[in-house]
């Protein structure tokens, strides 16, 4: 369990402050939650993921306040590091793309600061599989198409544990937000052919979602995708979305909503018209 955290006032507290982990989304600093940014303007110290959230810690953290990149440490040095500032510090952010619990080795952390008593909370960030989608105009589910969205990756360093390989989770054919694999594209077309997913089905990928003037949308088929992505040099940060439900904005035709849907009811409206068989 995450220990309580006791009450500190900044530089030269005698008690413990609070570690939070707090997602700064897919880049864009406007992005991060309301919630994420006040804690960086209130914080004694700031670790933050490299280059790709340094502009949220750096417009928004108060005077005074110790700004650490993390790109050249190791996790104990991280774990090291947030300690010691809970020391110092009421408030301590590790500031993480995305949201914390996707990809961002939030446990690995976690763990040793409950072994010193340090307490720690999370606050979510806008993961680059929403600003994907928001960048392009497209939905992850559609009625009829597609209920269920998987977040996956490709292996590589990281193996996939059994049963999770791309290939098996592609078999079922719904949205696949594939991460930190745009470098092995090829294997991600592998996969997805052995699943049987046709040459023609739409493929999306957005580098850099959100990014002010650095964001690229890519839409492409299985056959093409690749070419498209090397054609715009494309080679890193990049979301790679399959799905039936791409594209649905140009459809002649869509199976409407039950939810709003004037012959159906439900606690907070009376359908006004008949269901016909």
């Amino acid at each position: 369990m995450r220990p309580e955290s006791k009450t500190g006032a900044g530089p030269g507290v005698t008690t413990p402050g609070r570690v939070w982990f707090v997602g700064a989304g897919p880049g864009d600093p406007d992005l991060i939650t309301v919630k994420g940014r006040n804690l960086l303007e209130a914080a004694g110290a700031i670790l933050y993921a490299g280059s790709l959230v340094d502009r949220a810690a750096t417009m928004f953290a108060p005077a005074g306040c110790e700004i650490r990149d993390s790109k050249d440490m190791t996790l104990e040095e991280m774990t090291d590091w947030l300690i010691d500032r809970a020391g110092r510090h009421a408030t301590v952010v590790r500031l993480q793309t995305g949201d914390p619990s996707l990809y961002g080795a939030l446990i690995e952390m976690t763990r040793p600061l409950t072994a010193a008593g340090i307490a720690w909370a999370v606050v979510p960030g806008v993961s680059s599989a929403m600003a994907a989608m928001a960048a392009a105009g497209e939905t992850l589910t559609l009625p009829e198409v597609t209920q269920t969205v998987i977040f996956t990756r490709v292996a590589g360093r990281t193996p996939m544990p059994p049963g999770e390989d791309l290939a098996a989770l592609a078999a079922h054919k719904t949205t696949l937000c594939i991460f930190l694999s745009i470098t092995l594209l090829h294997k991600v077309q592998d996969a997805l052919r052995a699943s049987g997913w046709a040459e023609d089905a739409p493929i999306l990928v957005v580098q850099k979602a959100s990014w002010p003037s650095e964001e690229k949308i890519v839409c492409g088929t299985l056959a093409d995708i690749k070419r498209k992505c090397q054609a715009e040099k494309i080679a890193s940060q990049a979301m790679i979305v399959a799905s039936p439900a791409l594209g649905a904005a140009d459809w002649p035709d869509l199976i409407r909503s039950k939810l709003y849907d004037p012959a159906f009811s439900h606690r907070f409206r009376k359908a006004t018209e008949t269901i016909h068989d």
